[in-house]
């Protein structure tokens, strides 16, 4: 995930939102390849992952999914409203990138790009 759009910055003058909300929604198809990989070698993660995917990211890529198959994204008020709302998202899913570096016990590289600036 710190490698997707789900947690790195989108600045205004970059990107394209559908890409970024095609980026964000396939977490779904990467969570479910990992359980089929792993089975219950990931089931602490299983854990975490199907209440982030179903609580946190579902209600955002199902409302923009919507909005941007009935051409949203050729507004700039909603382009505004995606990336506001996205920055909201990413910083949920960053604590969660956390929780799952605790989980793995691997050092949290959340903020490295941050630090190196």
């Amino acid at each position: 995930m710190l490698t997707r759009i789900t947690t790195q910055p989108l600045p205004d003058e970059d990107g394209v939102e559908q890409t970024a909300l095609d980026s964000i929604y396939a977490l779904f198809g990467i969570t479910r390849k990992t359980f089929k990989d792993h089975g219950r070698s990931c089931i602490q993660f299983a854990k975490i992952a199907i209440v982030v995917l179903n609580q946190v990211v579902r209600p955002f890529t199902a409302k923009w999914h919507r909005k941007s198959q009935n051409g949203a994204f050729a507004s700039l008020d909603e382009c505004q409203q995606f990336r506001q709302e996205l920055q909201v998202l990413q910083t949920q899913l960053r604590n969660y990138t956390r929780l799952l570096a605790e989980l793995a016990g691997v050092e949290d590289l959340t903020e490295i790009e941050a630090e190196n600036l």
